[in-house]
């Protein structure tokens, strides 16, 4: 997957398009901000506080993601209460280059990725309490079908069962050409027809956010210590199985514990009566699906652990 075009040096272009939503603005610096393999993401600092904003600038091939995350990033911010960036402005082809910019509201805060070294271990587990919560209003959005979302839901299935035999197929059939081992593709596939009946158990799909770790959560010190400030980063979006999004946070919870476990689970309320299994299924396609994006873009140090995780989840 390619990384996005080097962009223009200086701030210029960058005032031009911020100007779009505050006529006023004088950018002092854009300030490079974590971002992904799809888009360059900028802070853009300046002279009037209020002015400063995100400005996130897809690559080429990618600038079909920028009327997803409107579309995400409006759903959200219409439940009223989940920290979410406000979307200020955004143009398919206004960008340098031709490039498609979406303007972002300015969140206060880090993400916790960056953060955590700065926080009292026993401070974590308060903060994944807030992201099972989190979770949990997300989940308050129902949708019409199970999918992958973009301004609208692609290849929509009825059903939860025949959506993840689909991805399990899929991503099962990225994991043999990327030359997965044999053996661990067919352990996952036993497991699957062993207990995909499981799936049937979720009658109706709500949006998920599909990415909610460490790295796409804000967090900011405030009076009673540190609290969660922000949700970041929703191009992974789908529509699904709420319990296939509390799997993934909890798998992606790398290098935690059991406490954070306990408090995610804690904050994000009642679950299903199968949720220890049917959790432990999701686990597994993340897994696997973690797998074939590190194998596919080269990064080849965590593929061990990931097929350890294989191993013991397809048992």
């Amino acid at each position: 997957m390619s990384q996005p075009d080097q962009l223009p040096p200086g701030t210029a272009w960058a005032e031009g398009l911020l100007r779009e939503v505050f006529p006023d603005a004088e950018v002092i610096e854009a300030v490079p901000r974590t971002g992904g393999q799809l888009s360059a993401v900028y802070e853009m600092r300046c002279a009037d506080p209020a002015h400063s904003a995100i400005l996130k600038v897809y690559a080429h091939e990618w600038a079909w993601k920028q009327a997803k995350e409107v579309r995400v990033y409006q759903m959200l911010a219409s439940l009223g209460s989940l920290p979410v960036p406000s979307v200020l402005h955004h143009t398919p082809g206004g960008g340098p280059g031709g490039r498609a910019v979406t303007i972002l509201s300015l969140l206060e805060g880090r993400p916790l990725s960056e953060a955590s070294k700065e926080l009292a271990p026993a401070r974590i587990p308060s903060l994944y309490r807030e992201m099972g919560a989190i979770l949990a209003t997300v989940h308050r959005i129902g949708q019409e079908a199970y999918g992958y979302v973009t301004d609208r839901i692609l290849d929509p299935r009825l059903d939860n069962g025949s959506y993840m035999r689909h991805q399990f197929a899929k991503k099962l059939a990225e994991f043999k050409v990327l030359g997965g081992d044999g053996r661990l593709h067919d352990a996952v596939a036993r497991r699957v027809e062993r207990d995909g009946a499981l799936f049937d158990n979720c009658q109706t799909a709500v949006l998920c956010h599909n990415d909610l770790h460490e790295g796409n959560v804000l967090v900011a010190r405030r009076a009673g210590g540190w609290e969660l400030s922000g949700v970041i980063d929703v191009e992974n979006a789908i529509a699904a199985d709420p319990l296939i999004d509390l799997a993934k946070t909890d798998y992606y919870s790398l290098g935690r514990g059991e406490p954070e476990r306990s408090a995610l689970f804690e904050g994000y309320g009642p679950l299903p009566a199968d949720a220890v299994e049917r959790l432990d299924l999701y686990r597994l396609y993340h897994a696997v699906e973690l797998w074939d994006w590190f194998r596919s873009i080269g990064t080849v140090g965590p593929l061990g652990a990931i097929a350890d995780d294989i191993a013991r989840l397809a048992g």
